[in-house]
């Protein structure tokens, strides 16, 4: 018996605590789409995608030109200069599939040219939603755009306005919803 009221009592004291706690989410997608920053990070990661593509397709142009010239000159090619040809255009086919992978291959330059360019941004965000988090006693905040799958979400718990203000990038007039004018 002394069990079961312990249990009901720790039970209770446990949802007591969790009802306490004040919850919240934000929605980063649209906090960094509202960064002016973000903006020219992402264009110069497409220009510099550009670059390097237009580099790959370079190295691809040589091999088909070696692969054509290669095709139109085999009958006339002694054995020996068919295997040194084969070979001259397996190793520049190699060196575009290197570019390739080192460009845009796993965490190749663009993978690390857009963290490189992201992570001071989202570190903002970060900040911005400690101190969110501080003023307003949010003991969890949540963000929709990551992985975590929200089934619903309350538009009373959206700080993304919040955040957006202590980033200095609030709009009065663009909202991501009406709740958040409630909670001020």
């Amino acid at each position: 018996m002394k069990r079961i009221l312990s249990f009901l009592f720790s039970f209770f004291l446990l949802t007591q605590f969790a009802v306490a706690q004040k919850i919240g989410y934000i929605d980063s997608k649209f906090i960094l789409s509202k960064m002016p920053e973000h903006k020219q990070a992402n264009s110069e990661l497409a220009a510099q995608s550009q670059k390097w593509q237009t580099e790959i397709e370079a190295l691809r142009n040589e091999v088909d030109k070696l692969r054509k010239e290669y095709m139109a000159e085999e009958v006339l090619l002694t054995e020996d200069m068919k295997k040194e040809r084969q070979a001259a255009i397996a190793k520049k086919d190699k060196e575009a599939k290197d570019a390739q992978n080192k460009s845009f291959g796993f965490e190749g330059l663009y993978f690390l040219k857009k963290q490189e360019l992201v992570k001071p941004l989202q570190d903002k965000i970060f900040e911005a939603v400690e101190k969110v988090c501080k003023k307003k006693k949010i003991a969890i905040m949540f963000d929709k755009a990551g992985d975590l799958v929200m089934i619903y979400t309350n538009p009373a718990h959206d700080y993304t306005d919040f955040v957006l203000e202590e980033l200095g990038l609030g709009d009065k007039d663009d909202t991501v919803n009406d709740a958040n004018k409630d909670k001020k």
